[in-house]
C-alpha cells in the first residue's frame, strides 16, 4: 500500500513539471509572437506573456526544489 505522503510527493512532482513545460511553452510563444511583430494577443502584451511563462517555470523550479529538500532530510 502507498502512503499519503509518497502520494503528495508524486503530485508535487507531476505538478512542478507541468508548471514549468507550460511556463517554457508560453515563453516561446510570448517570443516568437515578438519576433514576427506581434506585440498583442487579445488582451495581453507580448511582453507580460513572456513575464507569466518566467514566473511559471520559477514555480516549476521551486516545487522542484521544495522535494529535494525534502528528500535530504529523510
Amino acid at each position: 500500500m502507498v502512503e499519503g505522503g509518497e502520494v503528495m510527493k508524486a503530485l508535487i512532482y507531476r505538478v512542478g513539471q507541468l508548471i514549468g513545460l507550460l511556463g517554457i511553452l508560453l515563453m516561446v510563444f510570448a517570443g516568437g509572437a515578438r519576433l514576427m511583430g506581434h506585440h498583442r494577443y487579445g488582451d495581453f502584451d507580448a511582453a507580460t506573456l513572456l513575464r507569466l511563462g518566467a514566473d511559471a517555470v520559477t514555480v516549476g523550479c521551486f516545487l522542484l526544489l521544495w522535494l529535494i529538500a525534502a528528500r535530504d532530510r529523510n
